[in-house]
């Protein structure tokens, strides 16, 4: 037996067997060590007159999850992947590769340029390159479409979709599923290749069958889809090179690749991929976190249910609280309609789901809670309501306790004020459904204590949530800007533009419904009662349009009475409702307005500019810490399209120069929404960009 050492691969030789241990953790990132190291293990190996197989395996958990993030925008250094790919398909002696954990992106065509395939069982393997705007570039259109047929070769490259080794096996993705460790499993190969059990050949060498139809349904369907995405357009532009010999196929798919490494679309994805991990740099992340193991959640509704089925199935033990012990047996039985759901879908097993159902009980009465770690509030937005709940919790929650409310526009600080321990008190605010969306913003009182604010963090980590820290203000990061913006969509209806075609012109832009959808689906009464609690208080040159209240007078209030803007029958299809048309007609007859309906370009425009101005208040203020934090509250709890990053990573896509200038144009018409934000100002003028501020 021999030993070679580097750092991030060793080799080993055991009789005639040559391995190839690949070891950087955490998950075997192919960064330039590891790179390297294959190139010198196979030249070494091949080199070593006793060695008949080679095998390639990881230490760790996995044998690989692909690129090394920090080398992302960097110049690559040599050898490149494809080089790497190369060497193991041009090995004079057979290599076979070990699969284990994960196999995904460059790690994964490293695996497919070897001459076999062995995964143990439960390894994910897959090509996510087109989650950030990429496709696989070191040969991996190519070599997928020569070992699974076109259709689902191209299905796992434009999705960028896991498959488990099971399926791999019958799809012709990997050879054998192997059991053992994978030392052992490794030995074993090198042993079948060389006894003539386990086949090998040269996947580069086989031919793929190129069926056009196949290729022009895809084509066509990304074609088709809103918004245009670049990068699954390129994939299947790359998989239909396959047909060609290998050199020229993986030539042209490394074109396409540098191509989209250039996208804007890229740029976005990349910036989303980021933004979930820039979050958690709170300023109080240094803190100690106070226990967070037992929960309560108080109120059984919508919100409630969801806040309480993430906590369960984050492993912490949860009692429902209700006004009435029916009212919370409702509750839970709606938690156990969940928890099946995530059993149905796969993302929980039958008994791990028994468990959680163990550590959930519901109850009417509010001393239960007098032992728990943290309480989450989920009762409806009243101020006075949310008050004598906390007074309430203070003479209840042992000392140390947490106490958050999930309020969405409410002040923290006059909720906190309620009690004698306002530096326990924490915001809340969840998504719904919250035990699925993955925003949580963090909203930090005036008094609210660093680990109080730590502990909110963990949890949210512990629930695989995106916390975002926000400071108090009406609505905090998201509603608030969203309360902004949402104007420019009914002026644009008050001024002669449908709603249907409002909602169409930005779902074609990328968001998954228009503002006048997500209103139906949401509840048109949520904001109906958020403009009647701040009318007293609405400055009297606001323009202020009725369209929303004269709808909601009749009732109807969105999907939930079956009619809104939309009438939902059984079909999933929307139909606009004559009614609010009519409705829409009136108001512009009562105020005068001759309608003036103006191009989709210029609906983006206006409702874009407004999201990102008022998104530049929430930086200018502080209520956001970085222009990324508020990408971060956008993309995972508005639908804002991935691919263009976020609002302030699409404004300076748009440039802060180009952006006054249209404020000021909009201002001749409506001076008192369209005002300039001093830091967009600031901007312009200084050529600088948001991404400065990250």
């Amino acid at each position: 037996m021999s030993h070679s050492e580097t750092q991030a691969v060793r080799t080993e030789v055991v009789g005639k067997a040559g391995l190839i241990i690949l070891n950087n953790p955490p998950v075997n990132a192919l960064g330039l060590k590891l790179r390297e190291g294959i190139v010198d293990a196979l030249s070494e190996l091949n080199g070593d007159a006793n060695v008949e197989a080679i095998v390639i395996y990881g230490e760790g958990k996995a044998i690989s999850a692909g690129a090394d993030i920090t080398e992302f925008g960097k110049t690559p250094k040599l050898p490149t992947l494809p080089e790497v790919v190369n060497a193991i398909e041009t090995s004079e002696k057979p290599v076979a590769t070990v699969l284990h954990g994960v196999a995904l992106g460059g790690g994964l065509e490293v695996c497919l340029a070897s001459h076999a395939r062995v995964a143990l069982k439960g390894t994910l393997l897959g090509l996510p390159e087109v989650t950030l705007g990429l496709l696989p570039g070191a040969g991996g259109t190519q070599r997928l479409t020569r070992l699974v047929d076109l259709e689902t070769a191209i299905d796992l490259i434009t999705s960028g979709r896991k498959v488990d080794a099971a399926k791999a096996l019958e799809i012709g993705l990997v050879d054998q599923i192997g059991q053992g460790a994978p030392r052992d499993v490794a030995l074993k190969a090198a042993n079948d290749i060389i006894e003539g059990d386990l086949k090998t050949r040269v996947t580069g060498e086989l031919t793929a069958e190129i069926d056009v139809d196949v290729l022009a349904a895809a084509q066509e369907k990304y074609d088709r889809k809103r918004p245009k995405l670049i990068a699954p357009i390129k994939a299947v532009e790359a998989a239909s090179h396959a047909a060609k010999p290998i050199q020229e196929g993986a030539k042209l798919e490394r074109e396409l690749f540098l191509e989209l490494m250039e996208s804007p679309d890229r740029q976005g994805l990349i910036h989303a991929f980021s933004a979930e991990r820039a979050t958690r740099q709170f300023p109080e992340a240094g803190a100690q976190p106070r226990a967070c193991d037992t929960a309560g959640v108080i109120g059984g509704g919508t919100m409630g249910v969801g806040i309480a089925t993430a906590m369960l199935l984050a492993g912490i033990t949860v009692t429902i609280l209700e006004t009435s012990t029916e009212r919370a047996d409702n509750a839970k039985a709606a938690i156990e309609k969940n928890l099946a759901s995530a059993v149905k879908r796969g993302k929980l097993s039958e008994k791990a789901r028994d468990e959680r159902l163990a550590s959930l009980s519901a109850s009417a009465d509010l001393t239960d809670l007098s032992d728990v770690d943290v309480v989450v509030e989920a009762v409806f937005e009243d101020l006075a309501v949310k008050t004598e709940i906390f007074q309430k919790l203070d003479k209840i929650c042992k000392p140390g306790a947490v106490l958050g409310t999930n309020t969405s526009y409410l002040d923290v600080n006059d909720i906190a004020a309620a009690t004698s321990r306002p530096e326990s008190v924490v915001g809340l605010h969840f998504f719904s459904p919250a035990h699925i969306m993955r925003l949580l913003e963090v909203v930090v009182a005036d008094k609210t204590t660093d680990d109080v604010v730590a502990t909110a963090l963990a949890m949210a980590a512990r629930m695989k949530k995106v916390a975002v820290r926000s400071g108090v203000c009406d609505g905090f990061i998201g509603n608030r800007i969203l309360a902004h913006y949402r104007k420019v969509a009914d002026y644009l209806l008050l001024d002669g533009n449908s709603f249907e075609q409002v909602d169409k012109a930005l779902e074609d832009f990328g968001f998954a419904m228009g503002p006048f959808a997500v209103g139906d689906l949401a509840g048109l009464d949520i904001g109906w009662a958020t403009r009647k609690r701040k009318a007293p208080t609405r400055p009297a040159e606001e323009r202020y349009v009725t369209i929303a209240d004269h709808i909601c007078e009749n009732g109807w209030f969105g999907r939930k009475t079956g009619r809104g803007y939309y009438l939902y029958g059984d079909s999933k299809s929307r139909e606009p409702n004559p009614d609010v048309v009519e409705i829409v007609e009136q108001v512009r007859a009562s105020e005068g307005i001759e309608p003036r309906a103006v191009s989709d370009e210029e609906i983006v425009s206006r409702y874009m500019t407004a999201m990102i101005s008022e998104a530049s208040r929430v930086v200018e203020e502080g209520i956001a810490l970085r222009p990324i934090d508020v990408d971060a509250v956008f993309l995972f709890g508005y639908g804002f399209p991935r691919h263009l990053g976020g609002p302030l990573n699409y404004a300076d896509r748009v440039g802060a120069a180009q952006l006054v200038a249209q404020i000021e144009t909009y201002a001749k018409e409506d001076p008192h929404y369209w005002q300039v934000p001093s830091l967009l100002q600031k901007l312009a003028d200084s050529n600088g960009s948001f991404a400065d501020l990250n």
